[in-house]
């Protein structure tokens, strides 16, 4: 089974169509940094759900991810139109995309249980128009070249252009809300969502317009007619048995149990913590730059360093900052605003490398395995990143109703504490975890170019 490009012969891809990619995860990011940074308080704050119920709602939809997200992969790798496997997705799904996420924050007048209930139901259909969009969008990047180089060249202006989609979610949210709410924060949160999916929707649009599948994988007839009656459970166990694979998923799973709880707590770290609700924006806003800087230095670093020493690089830095970040009082608000931005900056540098790894492992798992299946793939490596955002938010429920947070009112020591170690201790221990995985991965440079190469 080979592709059709060679990845010595191909020619690079023009910086207008990564950008154009990355318009995809700009769009993307507007609901995964809404869900990260508002939607644990807008439940809590606004809709008036408890955030231990909250925290369990996250991990309870999430399992459900399990269910669909390999058979969105499935089917994504299965799909066959004039437009390729993958990118038609990004223009059959992204009005259901906007209009789900602008349902997600509607108010209803119901009962405590009823407003819980319609929680449930809509956040599902978010995650789940989310993982029908996002899974193909993210195997789009793996065919776009098949050389590995380019592919983390995608991949950090993929996350650059997300995080400039998180940097437009951070400014704009607050100002928007109090913009179209006039004082009522249901309605502030219903026409800033709105405002926001309409910006994701065109952002899709030019992303299917502009970009290209090239690397194509060619069968032979017999192989062909076995492909196509292959069940979705063999393709997952197949990536299953893909043991570099694991090692990225795993990876990725704990650093997103990190994100999550750091990205559900800013909010609260920023209000309660350092005593500055006015500078929540610019708090989150900053953090989104520094993202963006580290996204776009990751291109020009893995001109340099091997992709795999620049993720042991970088997660030593989210380390060293975050248990830095922990020890800060709550009256040094710069040197919490600057270790912020070390910790983004660093988290970032690896983001990108981590998804262009997937499609490594890919390539890997077709001479081991014989199989190359991309959306696959990517649908469990999406999974493991959504259980891992489950999991970190389910844990910021319950740690901050342990530790007796009660909204709205002058936190108590114990919830302070709390507070700080959801939105720095958590994400020191998953860098030891995350650098003591990556010496079990072997997929270096030297090693895929010896792969691309049989």
């Amino acid at each position: 089974m080979e592709s059709t490009n060679n990845q010595s012969m191909e020619k690079p891809v023009k910086v207008t169509e990564k950008f154009a990619y990355g318009l995809g995860d700009t769009a993307s990011n507007i609901v995964f940094q809404v869900v990260i940074g508002f939607l644990m308080f807008y439940y809590t704050d606004v809709f008036g759900l408890s955030a231990a119920a909250v925290g369990t709602l996250f991990l309870v939809v999430r399992i459900f991810d399990a269910i669909t997200d390999p058979i969105m992969g499935g089917i994504a790798d299965r799909t066959q139109t004039k437009w390729g496997k993958y990118r038609p997705y990004l223009l059959w799904m992204c009005i259901p995309y906007g209009l789900i996420a602008v349902l997600a924050f509607s108010s209803p007048d119901f009962s405590a249980q009823g407003k819980l209930i319609f929680a449930y139901v809509t956040y599902t259909l978010l995650m789940t128009v989310y993982t029908a969009i996002n899974i193909p969008y993210s195997a789009l990047g793996g065919v776009m070249t098949s050389s590995s180089t380019q592919r983390a060249s995608i991949q950090s202006w993929r996350f650059a252009l997300a995080m400039i989609g998180g940097a437009i979610v951070t400014a704009s949210m607050l100002p928007l809300v109090e913009f179209w709410g006039q004082g009522n924060k249901e309605r502030g949160y219903l026409f800033a969502m709105a405002t926001l999916s309409i910006f994701a929707v065109i952002c899709f649009v030019v992303c299917f317009v502009f970009t290209k599948e090239r690397t194509i994988v060619e069968p032979n007839k017999d192989e062909s007619q076995r492909v196509d009656k292959q069940s979705i459970l063999a393709d997952v166990k197949k990536m299953l048995a893909n043991d570099q694979w694991r090692i990225i998923a795993l990876i990725t799973f704990v650093l997103l149990i990190s994100v999550a709880m750091r990205g559900s707590v800013t909010q609260y770290y920023v209000t309660y913590y350092l005593g500055r609700e006015d500078m929540v924006a610019m708090f989150m806003t900053a953090g989104m730059l520094a993202g963006v800087a580290g996204a776009l230095s990751t291109d020009w670093l893995s001109r340099y360093l091997c992709k795999v020493s620049l993720m042991r690089l970088a997660t030593t830095g989210i380390i060293v900052s975050n248990a830095t970040l922990f020890f800060v009082p709550q009256d040094m608000l710069w040197a919490a605003f600057a270790l912020m931005l070390i910790a983004n900056f660093t988290h970032m540098v690896i983001t990108p490398l981590l998804f262009s790894a997937v499609a490594d492992t890919v390539d890997y798992g077709a001479v081991k395995h014989g199989s190359r299946a991309m959306a696959m793939s990517f649908s469990g490596h999406l999974w493991a990143l959504k259980i891992g955002i489950a999991i970190g938010g389910a844990m910021t429920g319950w740690i901050l109703a342990g530790f007796g947070y009660e909204a709205n009112v002058t936190q108590s020591d114990s919830s302070l504490l709390g507070i700080k170690l959801i939105f720095s201790a958590a994400s020191a221990l998953a860098g030891v975890v995350v650098f003591l995985l990556l010496r079990h991965y072997r997929l270096t440079n030297k090693e895929m170019a010896t792969i691309n190469s049989q």
